[in-house]
């Protein structure tokens, strides 16, 4: 969808004649009560659910969740998912053209922030006639956004799924998104941000920025238990046909070659500007900073019912933060549902299909269906 705009930004900047790539799933019913926005993380998109016809491995990124007869069930919801404006699989972004000047925005895109994306998001909803939404869902950044929903538009939330998230980063989580920058702003290729005009991509950047990223989503206990300390000599014959197998000399380690398998891959269809863009927006996010770092002061303004769902072995959105939002929410006396799930998987758990993690979020489903349904 296009928009003339412009969008005010919380920079001060505006951006006009943008674009938003969205995908709809289900039907939006004669009341237009069952629709649910999905907010996607760091490097999803649009592309929530379902596959693309004759396109090999192009499900979609949460397809577990979304779907007929699927927790978030499409018979009965009609769900959303936008790309954030400055991604990279649709919506306007650094590798596109600005109307103003003629050239590619490269490091000239504007800032974006997670409450800049909340309002593209309600700008589109309005287009397409949705005034209230049953829910609003995401997970890890996704779950900023939906946290952010409840503040900036109370009255169009009745329901906020946050899953595995944070009211705003620790020191540590915005050690890893700098470390994982300067890994691309470094890489000669990058040029200042206007590599586009060389014809060229800081791959080398991007595929340690991955690395340094997927280390952060899983579990030492996976870890462990998917590679240890396993030698890629050791078992090359029962895995030669494994995705992540990596064929430079120097790779010893198992680990060593899962990590470099996913810096290939990612660096292949994911932007070095929006990935700056996008770790900035989660380390600018912080609902408390304007009330005097009172969590409980910024969530006055909610009056969604909520779900939080935590994951114990994510160390890098903590079960700690979502009982911070928890408990903000029960200072204001707010309908408030929490569950802290033992996967093993570290933080990528909020992608997988743990049946417990699964069954807390089809309840909870079931009871927004029945509410408008009555």
């Amino acid at each position: 969808m296009q928009f003339a705009g412009p969008l005010a930004l919380r920079s001060g900047a505006s951006i006009s004649d943008y674009t938003l790539a969205y995908e709809t799933y289900g039907t939006l019913n004669a009341e237009r009560s069952n629709a649910v926005l999905v907010c996607h993380a760091l490097n999803a998109s649009h592309h929530v659910a379902g596959v693309y016809q004759g396109q090999a491995r192009s499900e979609g990124w949460w397809d577990n969740m979304v779907g007929p007869g699927k927790p978030l069930d499409t018979d009965r919801f009609f769900v959303i998912g936008v790309n954030n404006l400055g991604s990279c699989f649709g919506s306007t972004g650094p590798m596109h053209v600005n109307p103003a000047t003629g050239r590619v925005y490269g490091a000239d895109f504007p800032v974006v922030t997670v409450e800049d994306w909340v309002d593209a998001q309600a700008a589109l909803l309005d287009a397409l006639g949705i005034e209230t939404l049953a829910a609003v869902m995401g997970g890890s950044l996704g779950g900023m956004q939906a946290l952010s929903w409840t503040l900036q538009y109370p009255d169009r939330v009745r329901h906020a799924v946050v899953v595995a998230s944070a009211p705003n980063l620790t020191a540590e989580n915005i050690a890893f998104n700098e470390v994982a920058r300067r890994a691309i702003v470094t890489d000669p290729d990058f040029h200042g941000g206007h590599f586009y005009e060389h014809g060229v991509v800081p791959k080398r950047g991007l595929r340690i920025a991955r690395m340094i990223g997927h280390i952060t989503y899983l579990s030492d206990d996976v870890m462990n238990a998917k590679f240890g300390r396993i030698l890629r000599s050791a078992v090359e014959g029962e895995v030669a046909g494994a995705d992540y197998r990596y064929s430079t000399q120097d790779v010893e380690f198992q680990i060593e070659s899962y990590l470099r398998y996913q810096g290939d891959k990612f660096s292949e269809y994911f932007d070095a500007n929006t990935y700056l863009l996008i770790t900035r927006a989660l380390d600018y996010f912080d609902p408390a900073r304007s009330h005097g770092g009172k969590l409980s002061a910024a969530l006055a303004q909610a009056r969604a019912k909520f779900l939080l769902v935590s994951f114990k072995t994510d160390w890098r959105f903590s079960p700690a933060r979502s009982r911070e939002i928890v408990k903000a929410l029960l200072d204001n006396s707010r309908n408030v549902s929490y569950a802290e799930i033992d996967a093993p998987h570290g933080h990528d758990a909020f992608l997988l299909d743990d049946v417990r993690y699964m069954g807390v979020v089809r309840s909870y489903f079931e009871r927004v269906a029945r509410e408008f349904q009555q």
